[in-house]
């Protein structure tokens, strides 16, 4: 990952997990992000869920941004299993997500 931290994708692992509660707050955190932050952000969530390799890590990053017609937050919070997907992707990029997740709680 080139500008996105491993301890940001954690938060909004925390954070999606308490969805009903922190819907607002995951809004406003990955709203803040740039651009190509939240293109890394569906990049790692992309790989978590098999739609890419990590090997392929750039071009997932290129097809999220190239792909983004909708708020970043919103394509986010309507995709099922969200915190797995992240999570299992940190994993993939070689990531330790008790680590990270740690440093956020």
């Amino acid at each position: 990952m080139q500008d996105l931290s491993p301890r940001k994708v954690a938060q909004v692992v925390v954070m999606s997990r308490e969805l009903a509660r922190a819907e607002g707050e995951l809004r406003d955190f990955v709203g803040a992000m740039s651009e190509d932050e939240q293109a890394e952000l569906v990049a790692v969530m992309w790989i978590g869920r098999g739609s890419f390799d990590a090997a392929d890590y750039a071009e997932a990053v290129g097809t999220a941004r190239a792909e983004a017609t909708t708020p970043c937050a919103d394509y986010l919070i309507g995709t099922p299993h969200l915190a797995e997907h992240l999570e299992t992707g940190l994993e993939a990029l070689g990531y330790s997500v008790s680590d990270e997740e740690d440093g956020v709680l």
